[in-house]
């Protein structure tokens, strides 16, 4: 063997350990990246605040905090938001995103009272007062519980139901069994998978999540009108989601896209507002 002959055998075998070194590596960071993703995932996809029993809420509007007992571990907590408006339309039940707790959403109340709409706002196992452990299947049952508190005061053409990001999910599952006079979805996901997929695109994200909420499936049994808006500039839950929901819509529903909206910032827009309004005045 010339002696140029042993140095790419050498180089070779080196080169193959280097390759060798590296795809363990890899396949490392790899399993635990998925390791991490399957049994953490709770606290990657939620981020709830939670907060004592006794706290009372100060928001300007006039509400009732209510506590829902459901067993020994479950307490169902929500807020109930008088209309403002001296003409009573209805009630909106409102489904909110993956963080904090009601508190953070009810800037948003003040666009639906004024129309003379009650709201009901929950929050899910875990997020500020309400108790025990979160799971899809109790994410629609408390929904549905909701539902019948509203049901008790109005009839179901005086509902509406209403999900942003998370919720989305929720309120779609709620108006695929239910009847209501509207569906209204800011900002949804065509399924948790797919929002996930975004950001790890690698892994199998659809059989590694304990959460589907297939809002795809879901919209193609609902009957009522479907309202959604959704910002051309969001990173959270990508406007491509929106796009892929189209083909389940009927030729009545609508999405709004809002042109430089992103994912928290779509009521700075005066098309959200103004057509929200005019959806609320129907």
């Amino acid at each position: 063997m010339s002696f140029m002959s042993f140095f790419l055998f050498i180089f070779a075998r080196m080169n193959k350990k280097r390759i060798i070194k590296w795809a363990k590596i890899v396949a490392i960071i790899y399993i635990s990246g998925g390791v991490a993703l399957y049994f953490l995932q709770d606290a990657i996809l939620f981020h709830p605040v939670t907060l004592n029993r006794t706290y009372s809420y100060n928001f300007p509007e006039p509400h009732k905090d209510i506590n829902i007992p459901i067993d020994s571990k479950d307490t169902l907590n929500l807020v109930d938001f008088a209309s403002t408006d001296t003409i009573a339309r209805g009630i909106v039940l409102y489904f909110h995103g993956n963080k904090r707790n009601i508190s953070w959403y009810a800037k948003y109340i003040p666009y639906f009272t004024r129309h003379g709409y009650q709201v009901l706002m929950i929050d899910y196992p875990g997020f500020g007062k309400s108790t025990g452990k979160l799971t899809e299947q109790k994410l629609y049952d408390w929904a549905l519980q909701v539902y019948k508190i509203a049901r008790k005061r109005f009839p179901a053409d005086s509902i509406i139901i209403y999900g942003k990001s998370m919720g989305t999910g929720i309120a779609a599952q709620l108006a695929s069994t239910r009847d209501c006079k509207r569906l209204i979805l800011e900002t949804p996901y065509y399924d948790f998978p797919a929002v996930v997929s975004h950001y790890l695109p690698i892994y199998p994200a659809k059989w590694m999540l304990h959460y589907q909420l297939p809002t795809y499936q879901y919209l193609q049994n609902v009957t009522a009108p479907i309202t959604i808006f959704h910002g051309t500039k969001d990173r959270v839950v990508t406007y491509k989601n929106s796009k892929r929901l189209l083909p389940f819509l009927k030729s009545t529903d609508e999405l709004i896209s809002i042109e430089g909206g992103s994912h928290n910032n779509l009521y700075r827009y005066n098309e959200t507002v103004n057509k929200l309004d005019s959806v609320l005045r129907l």
